[in-house]
């Protein structure tokens, strides 16, 4: 089984031999909830690459994770970068989407009131929702135990993603629409940087927005021929796109 991920997100520079703290909530889990024991293997990541692995030294606390460093490794992040445009699902959905994507190994999540979303960001109720994504983020992160943290963006406007998609195309990232009625499958990926996947809600993307976003530079694509849900077609793209451009090939790259 691999060790325990902690998160500490201002983690110092240490070297071998050093005791690294964890404290706070993160710590009290670790020591009081998850019970570790001295000489238990764990992995602390600071979100943005750097993982430090080592065991649980004998001075813990109950609210206070120590670890003695044994190696200190600083990933970097895979490419192609993975956008994933995501309207915003319904309920509880959307912390679904999030942890999903989080775990496939997105980079960026960008949450969008498209026209047919039925749940609407605003005001103290957005900025809430926004701060449950965030939050199911850093926990998948964990989870999954990856060193990085995919960056969960303010929520933007069909004008606002318009604006993106057109930056993107012209920096060279590909960008590709997901939809049902797309004439053709995913491509083969060329040597992009970035890939951009968007995602519709519930209801569907809109013609109007179909219209905008292709003329914006975005491209179309099916996934198979069944339809997916707003919470798990990103997720299926991403898998999709981590297989055809090698970013899943390399597995002993986290454990290096």
């Amino acid at each position: 089984m691999s060790a325990s991920v902690f998160l500490h997100p201002d983690l110092p520079a240490c070297a071998v031999g050093d005791i690294v703290v964890v404290g706070g909530s993160e710590g009290h889990h670790a020591m009081a909830v998850q019970r570790l024991r001295a000489g238990e293997r764990v992995d602390v990541v600071d979100g943005r690459g750097t993982r430090v692995t080592g065991l649980v030294d004998a001075t813990s606390t109950p609210r206070e994770l120590r670890v003695c460093v044994e190696s200190i490794v600083h990933e970097a992040a895979r490419l192609p970068r993975i956008v994933v445009v995501q309207a915003i699902p319904k309920s509880d959905r959307g912390e679904l989407a999030v942890e999903l994507l989080t775990e496939v190994g997105v980079d960026a999540i960008v949450p969008w009131q498209a026209e047919h979303c039925v749940a609407r960001w605003s005001g103290d109720r957005g900025m809430k929702a926004h701060g449950r994504w965030v939050t199911t983020a850093r926990e998948a992160t964990k989870q999954s135990r990856r060193s990085h943290i995919p960056d969960v963006e303010p929520a933007c406007t069909t004008s606002e993603l318009l604006v993106r998609v057109r930056e993107a195309v012209g920096r060279g990232a590909q960008v590709w629409m997901l939809h049902e009625a797309a004439d053709a499958g995913i491509p083969s990926v060329s040597d992009a940087a970035e890939i951009w996947l968007i995602v519709g809600p519930e209801g569907g993307i809109s013609p109007h927005e179909v219209t905008e976003l292709v003329a914006a530079g975005a491209v179309p694509v099916r996934l198979g021929l069944t339809v997916f849900r707003s919470s798990s077609a990103g997720t299926v793209a991403a898998a999709v796109v981590s297989t055809l451009t090698g970013r899943w090939s390399d597995v002993h790259a986290r454990m290096t």
